[in-house]
């Protein structure tokens, strides 16, 4: 594409004809994030508009919405349970998670049909007009719709569901039961009402869960006990029949045969020691006094102790009387007759051995014929016995599962009169002092946030609706032409303003000089038509002016044309229309301004229409005449989109410049008036930009 800035008129003739119209769409404009703040500032009237109407009506919603109160009572769950017998209906776990997702569904409990229930009948809260539906709104809207004679109850339980928040806190078993109502003390009353509820709800409900177990296990009962009893009663019949005689559980043959087994082997050990006591003795042959037996025997301890006696008696007579003395012999005698005895007790010890020995022999074998008659009898009981201990063992069975059952119908039954409830009550709702809704300060700050954010996205909207010129890139974007400068929006008396304005002017013009490509003979005075949209008619002035008064100020000698200049007087001065018109050369109707190095036309006078052709002809000869005495011309061209006269110098201009206002020009209208330019053949080559806010 051409660049605009390199686009130069063709010599035009009388006979010439204007170039073929070029339409084009205008590339869509971008914003960029620093545009946001320009649009939000020109459009702060809207926003504070918002955030004055919402702040507003939430007082008006803060001032008239009747006060309302919270009060809340706390719950804390034990996961663990109230453990108060070893078999518990209700036995107690503790998940994974610490107790925490059983404490969540206690949530739903609390605020169930049956616990809402028990606190509306414990409260009569069906008589409060606030709850059932008769009182306020409520009592209109039923009259108005026909449904104020309705249920109670379920009004009253829709509207304390929707006052009523169960909430559990962070990493605690602790339920938070949140009641909100117009009143302080109903309120409270309501939360502490529901609290309690919940509590009798809970130990109701493991009442009833131990009073079901224990009426199922009744149930069973007795056929538990007709199953003990046909038990019992099979084993007492095969005992019957199989002449099976028990005691202490046994049999009483088996009973007597172990019996037996005990006092035969007691039997073969006494006989053994006894033989063993009658070899010894045998062994011994003529000197038996030296058994064990004769060693414990007190007799023969007795008799050896008088014998140790007289034998020192003897020998005590022999030193003192000799051998022939009465006494030695009467000692002697003794002596004998003592030894005598000796041997004669020894003689009896080994009877009495033998005779024991052959005693408990005896006895021994008598046990063995006994014990081998039980053992053949016991012999024809073992099959018997097996089939009565399957019986026995399915007795016992069906005892101890009656026992069982016996024991836990007792247990479940003592149950339903002991409160395990495994919850209780750590905080009591008290009536709030303060109100919790409206709060006036958090909704006015909402208010004020909301109404600013409300205000800024109606202004981003109004803004894509009709979108502005925002920045200098999106007006290049749009009219595919550079923007040459941004002057400030108002005329300063500062010198530092001025002076910054004239810089912008001059950069502007050096811009246009560097860009353009003129043949060295080319006829025609350079020259640069100004246009904007019609409500940037100030500006466009402005910027005419300032460009015509930059060139000035750097020795060029410059001419300004007026397109608009005595536009709707009754009697203009001669102008550039009637130069168009051939009816007026260049220097009559052209004039200085006093104290201006600047040369003026006006519009002229509009008193007949003419011809393209003809006026792109007067304008060449217009600006070739120009060249002689002139440097620059600058027209100011008003607004292209509502005046087709200015045709014949937009053909002619070599540049042409759009004006338009940051923040304030719309895009639509910047459009229209490039689209004007492309109608009359040609294309802005450059923009002029007016920052308001600088």
């Amino acid at each position: 594409m051409q660049s605009p800035l390199l686009m130069v008129p063709q010599q035009n003739a009388p006979e010439a004809i204007a170039p073929a119209p070029t339409y084009y769409a205008p590339a869509p404009a971008t914003v960029e994030l620093g545009d946001l703040g320009r649009i939000l500032l020109r459009r702060r009237k809207l926003i504070f508009a918002t955030v004055a109407l919402l702040t507003i009506a939430t007082l008006i919603y803060a001032f008239l919405t009747p006060a309302l109160y919270s009060s809340t009572a706390q719950i804390i769950i034990d996961p663990q349970d109230l453990q108060v017998v070893t078999n518990d209906v209700n036995p107690s776990r503790i998940s994974p998670d610490g107790g925490i997702t059983q404490v969540e569904s206690q949530v739903s409990v609390a605020q169930s049909n049956g616990v809402l229930l028990r606190a509306i009948k414990a409260t009569n809260l069906t008589e409060n007009p606030d709850f059932n539906g008769q009182g306020g709104v409520g009592r209109w809207l039923g009259m108005f719709f026909g449904s104020g004679d309705g249920d109670r109850t379920a009004e009253t339980l829709d509207a304390l569901r929707r006052r009523l928040a169960v909430k559990r806190d962070d990493k605690v078993l602790v339920l938070n039961i949140i009641i909100t109502a117009k009143s302080a003390d109903l309120a409270a009353e309501l939360a502490n009402a529901i609290a309690q509820a919940y509590l009798d709800d809970q130990a109701e409900a493991r009442s009833k869960a131990a009073a079901d177990a224990s009426d199922a296990i009744s149930a069973r009962l007795d056929d538990q006990r007709k199953r003990v009893e046909q038990a019992a009663n099979a084993v007492e019949t095969y005992k019957a029949e199989h002449n099976m005689v028990m005691a202490a559980g046994n049999l009483v043959s088996d009973q007597e045969l172990t019996d037996l087994n005990t006092q035969l082997t007691a039997a073969q050990t006494r006989t053994a020691q006894l033989k063993a006591q009658v070899d010894q003795l045998r062994r011994q042959g003529g000197a038996p006094d030296a058994t064990s037996e004769a060693m414990r025997s007190p007799v023969i301890a007795s008799l050896r102790a008088q014998e140790a006696t007289l034998v020192d008696q003897i020998a005590q007579f022999g030193t003192e009387f000799g051998p022939r003395h009465p006494s030695m012999i009467s000692a002697q005698q003794q002596l004998s007759d003592l030894r005598k005895l000796i041997s004669r007790e020894l003689g009896r010890l080994v009877t009495a051995a033998e005779t024991d020995y052959e005693r408990a022999l005896a006895n021994q074998k008598a046990l063995e014929a006994k014990v081998a008659s039980l053992k053949g009898k016991s012999l024809d009981t073992d099959q018997a016995s097996v089939r009565l201990r399957e019986l026995q063992r399915d007795l016992d069975a069906v005892r101890t599962v009656y026992a069982n059952y016996l024991q836990r119908a007792q247990e479940t039954r003592e149950q339903t009169n002991v409160n395990s409830t495994n919850a209780r009550i750590i905080s009591q709702a008290m009536p709030a002092l303060k109100k919790s809704w409206p709060p006036k300060g958090l909704l006015v700050f909402g208010a004020i946030f909301g109404g600013l954010a409300l205000g800024v996205g109606m202004a981003l909207i109004a803004e894509y609706l009709s979108p502005t010129v925002l920045s200098a890139n999106q007006m290049q974007s749009a009219i595919e032409a550079p923007v040459l400068g941004v002057l400030p929006g108002k005329a300063r008396r500062r010198s530092g303003a001025a002076q910054k304005t004239d810089a912008v002017a001059g950069l502007a013009l050096q811009r246009i000089a560097a860009a353009t490509r003129r043949p060295p003979d080319w006829p025609l005075v350079p020259s640069i038509l100004v246009a904007s949209p019609p409500e940037d008619k100030a500006q466009r002035s402005r910027v005419a002016w300032q460009l015509a008064n930059a060139a000035a100020a750097r020795g060029r000698r410059v001419l300004f044309i007026d397109i608009n200049a005595g536009k709707g007087q009754k009697d203009p001065q001669p102008g550039v229309l009637d130069v168009l018109r051939g009816e007026y050369p260049l220097d009559a109707v052209s004039r200085y301004a006093a104290g201006s190095s600047v040369a003026l036309i006006g519009r002229g006078r509009p008193t007949a229409v003419f011809q393209e052709a003809q006026a792109l002809y007067f304008a060449h000869r217009m600006l070739a005449e120009a060249n002689h005495s002139f440097e620059l011309v600058v027209v100011d061209g008003g607004a292209l989109a509502d005046d087709l006269n200015a045709l014949p110098l937009v053909a002619m201009a070599d540049e042409i410049l759009l004006v338009a206002r940051l923040n304030a020009t719309p895009m639509r209208d910047v459009a229209s008036t490039s689209e004007a330019v492309s109608v009359m053949g040609r294309l802005p080559t450059g923009a002029m930009l007016v920052d308001e806010a600088a």
